[in-house]
């Protein structure tokens, strides 16, 4: 572990130095407070720090409060260096920011002792930000797949359908589904179909930019945001997806088996004040399209289908056939699952 030592007393901090480094500790030394602020405020910084009171530059109540100012960074254990010892000196340096004390001259075993705390005290937290991290995964991320949950995946399309109005750039959204998605499952089962699942998510992750958003919508249907691209360069990447995961068979437990996708494209370029639920409704529609045209294709709403699901609602009274056989997308929710 690294242990930053600053101390302008060239005796003390050589005896420091020996003793970490013979206690196993990958020592850096700085003679000034500048130089340890500097040391301090990198990336991969250490996490255990000497720090003499008084120095040169900045003493060690300055460092203390500047590196408390740093709320993103890994948490710094600070083992303030004084010969100081009044009660009103010891709640100065803890009001500064201080994690603990050594008076000098110190003690080597004390020194021993106080480091093993930092330590223990560093892993805990090390320990509650991968349980964070991991929580954090387990909310916005889809556990089979990798890809971003159906929430997390809406709320970055929001994020960026913000963005592009703000700024003027184009955005387009893709609707992709498994084509007979039940049949595999029917007749492989599902081990089979989890692992066709998985595969067409990787394949689908390699064509993406790494600012794209690939989220799993439902089942096995997918969400895609592609920020900067018009329905033309939309258009593009889904059929390079289709031609990727159509072209090669997916190796499962089962052996080898054909998967298509078929997918459906809305870009809200040129269109003021599209919401994010009125781009869904056409990606989705032009979805349903694609599948009722044959499958294992790509189908693009156009403007004027965009446009449109922004004025669509879905009434409280009931939907005569006649309406449901007008709207696509209400026709899809109506439709039985082996159909698609």
């Amino acid at each position: 572990m690294k242990v930053l030592i600053a101390d302008d007393d060239p005796i003390s901090c050589r005896i420091l130095e020996s003793k970490l480094i013979h206690w196993g500790y990958e020592v850096i030394v700085c003679s000034d407070g500048l130089g340890a602020w500097d040391v301090l405020r990198t990336e991969g910084a250490p996490q255990l720090a000497i720090i003499d009171w008084m120095m040169p530059g900045m003493d060690g109540l300055e460092i203390c409060r500047v590196v408390r100012e740093q709320t993103s960074a890994p948490y710094t254990y600070i083992l303030l260096l004084t010969a100081k010892d009044r009660k009103e000196d010891i709640l100065t340096g803890l009001g500064a920011g201080a994690d603990d004390f050594l008076s000098k001259p110190f003690d080597s075993h004390e020194l021993d002792v106080r480091l093993r705390i930092g330590r223990r005290i560093l892993d805990l937290e090390s320990g509650l930000l991968r349980s964070r991290e991991a929580l954090r995964l387990q909310a916005t991320h889809d556990p089979l797949t990798g890809v971003w949950n159906r929430g997390a995946a809406i709320q970055s399309f929001e994020t960026e359908l913000h963005r592009s109005h703000r700024e003027g750039k184009p955005i387009a959204l893709i609707m992709a589904d498994i084509d007979h998605f039940k049949l595999v499952n029917d007749t492989y089962g599902h081990l089979a179909g989890d692992a066709a699942l998985r595969e067409v998510c990787r394949r689908m992750r390699r064509l993406m930019r790494n600012y794209d958003t690939i989220g799993r919508y439902g089942g096995e249907e997918f969400l895609i945001v592609l920020p900067g691209c018009d329905a033309a360069e939309a258009q593009h990447i889904a059929e390079r997806i289709r031609e990727k995961i159509g072209g090669h068979r997916v190796n499962t437990l089962e052996g080898k088996i054909d998967v298509t996708i078929s997918l459906g494209v809305a870009s809200g370029d040129g269109i003021q004040k599209l919401d994010a639920n009125a781009l869904i409704r056409a990606a989705d529609a032009a979805l349903y399209r694609s599948k009722r045209n044959g499958r294992n294709r790509v189908t693009v709403a156009t403007p004027a289908e965009v446009r449109r699901s922004g004025m669509t609602t879905i009434p409280s009274e009931p939907i005569s056939a006649l309406e449901l056989a007008d709207d696509p997308l209400r026709s899809r929710q109506n439709e039985s699952p082996t159909a698609i």
